[in-house]
Order: structure tokens, then sequence, then C-alpha cells
């Protein structure tokens, strides 16, 4: 009896690749730098983003105002830089406004080695009219119908302390002076919120909206499976040790009922909220990621990982190639293991296959395109429990022959370039020579499936490793 079946000639369930909608960033000044351009770029060709958020749009690095001799000085120069460099290359921004510009800040408290700063305005009508004064140039700027297809959010993480050192009102007060200082622009634009950590405030966000006749367009909120679990200040091993294995489908499950019909964008999620975690580096986040990208189906319009590059400066930014940050890709550009479980999801078709079977750490999906299908596995097990190679099976049923099959492999021996760096003696600093060798072992490669087909029934086994994705194509003719 094989592990998992599926039927070939069932309908279906629609499949939208909605965490491509968004992918995450460090800072606004990083936008700037041509290797940060470059390695979003390549991540728009390659994964199919559309949109990119990131911090401290208005922070003083922007330099978006200013006061001389009591004249506020608005300059939007830089951010226009960064939002034609986007369109450029057929992407969006997903605006966070954020931080607070010193000009305005009501006090000194600070976040990260860029200092932005993190309390309420002094006064929230100068405030609005400085997102009035942004969200109008861009309009002049770009055109209505072009501003209206991007997502304004307002703050980040304001139910912490560390992003926000007013109250739960303070914050519903300055969301309210924002959503109405965009919505006086167009009132077409969207705006949304509350841009929570940890899926934070969100019925008491929309009960201030909706007794108050607040506009309100999406719900936006972060989650990571390490948010809750171990004790504080438990180191990330023991956090995700103790995360429930389905604990991203079930938040998102809860903050989609929560959202009174509103669409969700969670704008942060990865596998860990710690900025230098080795698990970022290695096989197991691509396994852990993709099982958390295909639970999440349906319960989101975004899923804006976390982000797709270490180039990435909160705390300092380091030179060691592989340093455990959060990024797709490395500071040289060198694409992770997860960078490449994310290509083999903008692969995968548009329509969901049902699949019966079930296994302990073993996860499969089918997704169908016009004359192919994707089966795709993951072997993953939380840290500290139990995870071996798995030898399995899969029949389709109800199918024609197949014209080939082929396997795909992230795992321990497959597009893992950092087990490459080990092997050279994890050098800080790379030469061009090691730059395109790990480059190199970071591919996916195509490698010939054996597979049986009789009387429609298409059988295929298959091992995977401990913490591994497997992608097996089968096209038709």
């Amino acid at each position: 009896m094989p592990n998992f079946t599926c039927n070939f000639s069932q309908a279906g369930k629609s499949f939208a690749h909605f965490w491509e909608h968004t992918v995450g960033s460090g800072h606004a000044p990083l936008a700037l730098r041509a290797d940060w351009q470059s390695q979003l770029r390549l991540c728009h060709n390659e994964l199919g983003f559309q949109h990119v958020r990131f911090h401290a749009l208005l922070s003083e690095e922007m330099e978006v105002l200013t006061c001389e001799e009591n004249e506020f000085l608005y300059s939007f120069f830089n951010a226009d830089q960064i939002m034609d460099f986007l369109l450029s290359i057929g992407m969006r921004p997903f605006v966070e406004l954020s931080f607070m510009p010193s000009t305005l800040a009501s006090g000194s408290t600070t976040v990260f080695r860029y200092e932005a700063n993190v309390t309420p305005p002094k006064d929230y009508e100068q405030w609005a009219t400085l997102i009035g004064k942004l969200t109008a140039h861009w309009v002049e700027r770009y055109g209505v119908n072009e501003v209206r297809e991007w997502f304004f959010e307002v703050w980040n993480e304001p139910n912490l302390k560390a992003f926000w050192t007013g109250t739960q009102q303070d914050y519903f007060k300055l969301y309210r002076v924002t959503a109405e200082a965009v919505k006086s622009i167009d009132p077409l634009l969207k705006v949304g919120g509350p841009a929570s950590a940890k899926n934070a405030w969100i019925p008491e966000f929309l009960d201030f909206c909706e007794q108050n006749k607040v506009p309100v367009d999406f719900i936006s909120t972060h989650h990571y499976p390490t948010d809750a679990f171990g004790k504080i200040g438990a180191d990330t091993v023991t956090q995700l040790e103790h995360a429930p294995r389905g604990i991203m489908r079930e938040d998102a499950a809860k903050t989609r009922d929560q959202a009174r019909g509103l669409p969700v964008y969670y704008t942060e999620w990865n596998i860990s909220s710690n900025p230098r975690d080795p698990l970022h580096d290695e096989p197991f986040t691509a396994a852990l990621a993709s099982k958390i990208v295909m639970e999440a189906s349906g319960l989101a319009e975004g899923y804006s990982f976390w982000t797709f590059s270490d180039i990435f400066a909160e705390n300092y930014f380091p030179s060691v190639p592989f340093q455990g940050g959060f990024g797709l890709l490395n500071i040289h550009g060198i694409v992770k293991p997860v960078y490449r479980a994310f290509e083999l999801l903008h692969r995968l078709g548009n329509q969901l296959l049902s699949v019966e079977g079930n296994h302990e750490t073993v996860n499969a999906w089918v997704v169908r395109k016009e004359k192919s299908l994707t089966i795709l596995l993951t072997n993953h097990a939380m840290p500290r429990h139990p995870i071996q190679t798995e030898l399995l099976s899969l029949r389709i049923v109800n199918a024609p022959e197949p014209r080939v099959v082929y396997i795909e492999r992230i795992d321990e021996d497959h597009a893992n370039p950092r087990r490459l760096w080990q092997a050279m003696g994890e050098p800080v600093y790379l030469n061009a020579l090691q730059v395109e060798q790990l480059k190199a072992i970071s591919c996916l490669v195509k490698q010939p499936h054996p597979w049986r087909c009789e009387q429609q029934n298409i059988d295929l086994s298959f091992s995977l490793p401990p913490h591994a994705v497997a992608a097996i194509t089968v096209e038709f003719a």
C-alpha cells in the first residue's frame, strides 16, 4: 500500500502564490545600495516577489524631514530613488510608515544600530501633514492608478515596547490620523494595520476602527514559531523545540477568523526571530519554511518572508559569509537552501490536489499545471525531536503515462553552500573564486527519477533524509 495517494482526475483547489505578494528587507537606506538592488532584482525574476517592505522610511538617514530656523523642510528625494528602482524592475513597495523623524518625536528612545526613534509624535497634526505631503507627492510623481496598487502600513510592531513607547490607544490615534491623511489624498489608496508582533491587537484594532469610523483596508501582523515557546530568554533551539508542529497554521487560521472579512497580510515571518540563527543558513529552514507556506494556503493574501537578503544592519553588519542572518541570500549573493525552496515553490502550478496518507515527519503536496504536476515533499521535525531518513512511496491514480519524471533536492548534500564553506575552513572574507564555487554548489539539479505506470497508476518511490525538501515533477505529453 503506498504511503501517499493522489487522484490526478480530481478537480483540485485554486492555489494562489500568496507568499510571492511581498518579501521583507531591513531598513530603507539599504535600498540605495547597488548590491541590495541586484539581489532584489534576482529575487523578483527567479522567485516572483511583487512587493518589498522595509523599516524606517521616515527615519533620520532618509532625511525626509528636518527643521531649520523653525521651518520644516521636506525632502522626498531619497525615498523617490527607492521607489523609482522598484518600479523599474516591476516591483512595488509595501510601505511601512515608520519610524518617527526626530523633528516630530516626543521623546528620545530609539531602536537598532541606526537609532530609529520609536516615540509617538509630539504633534499628531504635524505627523499627519508629513504623511499627507509624502502621499500626495507620490500620487503626483507616479500617478494615482499606480499608487493605488501600493499598500500603506502604519508603523511596525507597536505592541512591543522596543518599537513603540506609547500605549495601545496612542497607536490607535496614530493609525487614525495616518489613515485619514492617506485617504485625504485618494480614498482608494490602501491603508491598514496594526502591524503587530505575535498576531496581537487585531480584535481591539478593528473594534476601534469600527466604533470611530476609521478606514482600514487590510489587516497586517507578524509571527514566528519562536514567538511564545520555551522560557523567556531561552535560546532559539529550545524555543523551536517547544513550538507545536502546526503552530504557524493555527496562528494564521485564528488571525483569518479575527480579520472580519478583511484581507490578511503577514508582513513578517521566518522560522525564528533570531537575526543570528545558524539554522537560517541550513536545509532545516528550507524544509520548515516550505511546510509553513504550504500549510498557510488560503489563510492570507500575502505572506512576507523576513528577509530576502543578509544585507541587513539592525544590530551590526558582519562580514562572515554564513552568519545566521534572516536572508534568502547571503551578503555575497550566494543563495541559501531556503532560497532554493522558494524557487521550487515559485514553479508550482495553481491547482492543489488533495493527497491521502500521513506521516509523522513527512508531508506531501501535489500541485498540477496544464501538462505536468509536482509533488513537493518535506521531511521535517523541530530540534530535539526524532527524525530519520524515510523511504516512502506515492501513487497517482487515473493519470496519463508520463513523458519524463525528475527530482530536485535540498538537503545536507544538495543545494547547501554552507557545507562547502565549512570545508573551505570557514573563511571570513571570500575571494572571487570561492564565491563562484559556492554559487555553483547552491544550484538545484534536475535528476531523472524512476517511475512505473500501469493501468493509469503512476508509482513513485523516494527517500528523504532529515530536514529535506524534494520536488518530483511529472511531465506529460
